[in-house]
């Protein structure tokens, strides 16, 4: 599985955790993968650190939102931008194997394929500033 596919999953994760507590969710992440066919071990160990990390920092990336987002704060965000953002700011801040470039448009191209009709333009202008910032 490709980097780009294992992203898309991390970012479903992400997503999911939206609508579940954290109590269920490590049950939901028993079911997603589950209905995944040829995951490897390696795959899902990854994905599952991704979730993880990203989940463990969402303090510090909410906040760099907040600032970052002028009239958007995390709140009243649409849940697929928030999901996109969170993975691609963990992924520009705190992941040094994942270049800048790359993290912007694997976000840009998860919003255009989930989001709205705005999202990838939204998405694109937060992760530039938060990237120059």
């Amino acid at each position: 599985m490709r980097r780009s596919e294992m992203r898309e999953h991390v970012f479903k994760l992400l997503f999911m955790s939206e609508f579940n507590s954290p109590e269920e969710m490590p049950e939901q992440l028993a079911l997603y993968f589950q209905e995944m066919e040829e995951l490897s071990a390696d795959e899902q160990a990854y994905m599952e650190q991704k979730y993880e990390l990203v989940r463990s920092r969402i303090p510090e990336i909410d906040e760099l939102l907040n600032d970052t987002a002028h009239g958007w704060k995390t709140g009243r965000m649409n849940r697929v931008d928030l999901a996109t953002l969170r993975l691609a700011v963990y992924e520009l801040k705190f992941d040094d194997d994942v270049p800048t470039g790359v993290a912007i448009n694997e976000a840009v191209e998860l919003a255009k394929r989930f989001g709205g009709e705005a999202s990838a333009s939204f998405v694109n202008g937060i992760l530039g500033k938060v990237a120059n910032g």
